[in-house]
């Protein structure tokens, strides 16, 4: 049976984003949190191939004690077990420095609850939108590493191959590699189910397991949360909202609608502007 880890992170809801301008970071007290998007369609690809080889689904994710709601979300789609990784220390983590914890936390989750041979993580996460940290475990973890990835063709468990296509900018790519693999999940991978209700009864009573820096005895502390995240952010803001005046128009026909349409482009500025 195959053993796959699905990285999730909690994320802020785009609606109700807000930044701290001394820090330039995102507020997160008080705004509703929700899982990341793009993760869950690796969570459905993962479902999709338990159902259909077998396999064994451990979900893990790096964040404060409030995502265990993300977690028992995934559990109510059908996760098998998952792992939050809290910690203060671990706080103002940049894309190195994720990647570095997680990687850690696939490695214990391999020694723990048995090898893996699939991490599936999102594209991009919705408040950072690098889509650096799953190439970033990939590296740190020596797997092979698919991104982009649209569609799972095939998967053939006694010779450990998995088949895929990737998105490009110009057509799909198909490619066969070897397992252990991470995955990077487009939209165009799936449909997200929706909870059945015995899964949510089982999340509601679900608690994670929980790993702090006190369980990493290898961690190194200059490569976590804020000390070891190089990056540095310049500026951020909040993209004003334009408000638009619309107008509908109506008419017994086609034209009478053009030419309501165009008296009242002549009474805006655009005349004037292009000489009209």
């Amino acid at each position: 049976m195959l053993h796959i880890v699905v990285c999730v992170k909690q994320v802020p809801d785009s609606r109700e984003i807000r930044i701290d301008p001394k820090t330039n970071t995102l507020i997160r007290d008080g705004v509703p949190a929700i899982a990341n998007f793009y993760d869950l369609h690796g969570l459905e690809e993962a479902l999709r191939i338990k159902e259909t080889v077998g396999a064994k689904i451990t979900v893990v994710c790096m964040g404060p004690p409030p995502a265990e709601k993300s977690l028992k979300q995934c559990i109510s789609l059908g996760a098998d077990g998952a792992v939050l990784v809290t910690d203060r220390g671990f706080a103002g983590a940049d894309t190195l420095a994720t990647s570095y914890v997680l990687g850690l936390t696939i490695q214990k989750v391999s020694a723990v609850f048995g090898p893996v041979d699939i991490v599936f993580c999102g594209k991009q996460t919705l408040d950072g939108d690098t889509g650096q940290v799953g190439p970033g475990i990939a590296c740190r973890l020596d797997l092979e590493q698919l991104t982009y990835v649209s569609k799972v063709e095939h998967i053939d468990v006694d010779k450990r191959r998995i088949t895929v296509q990737r998105l490009l900018e110009d057509g799909v790519e198909v490619v066969q590699t070897k397992m252990p693999v991470l995955i990077t999940a487009l939209k165009e991978l799936n449909k997200v189910r929706r909870a059945p209700l015995p899964g949510m009864i089982r999340a509601a009573q679900f608690k994670p397991v929980i790993w702090t820096t006190q369980d990493f005895p290898e961690l190194d502390r200059s490569k976590i949360g804020l000390k070891g995240s190089p990056t540095i952010v310049a500026k951020t803001w909040v993209p004003a909202s334009k408000q638009v005046n619309t107008a509908f128009l109506e008419g017994d026909t086609p034209e009478a609608v053009a030419g309501a349409a165009l008296e009242k482009l002549w009474e805006t500025e655009l005349p004037t502007r292009f000489g009209w």
